[in-house]
């Protein structure tokens, strides 16, 4: 019976664990051929669509996309990728 129950322990520690390794992150990313006021909003739903984004904003004025995601369910290369895939090259900011 002990031995389950320091399993269990064990088991319920490495898996709060892992879940408080993940953080919410924030990156800005430079986005290109934004030419029109729509644009952004094409941006805007193709990094949503990325799992893990939990918020997106885009400027035309500044080519920018800010995005809040989880790095345990994506990365940067998912949401470039995405931009790219939506005609929007984009790449980290600085």
């Amino acid at each position: 019976m002990n031995k389950l129950m320091i399993s269990t322990a064990f088991a319920l520690g490495l898996f709060a664990s892992s879940a408080a390794l993940a953080a919410e992150k924030t990156i800005t990313l430079a986005v290109q051929n934004m030419y029109c006021a729509a644009c952004p909003h094409t941006v805007k739903a193709s990094l949503e669509a990325v799992p893990g984004v939990t918020k997106v904003a885009v400027s035309y004025k500044d080519k920018t996309a800010i995005v809040t995601f989880d790095d345990a369910k994506t990365g940067v290369d998912a949401l470039t990728t995405a931009s790219t895939n939506a005609v929007y090259p984009s790449a980290p900011k600085g």
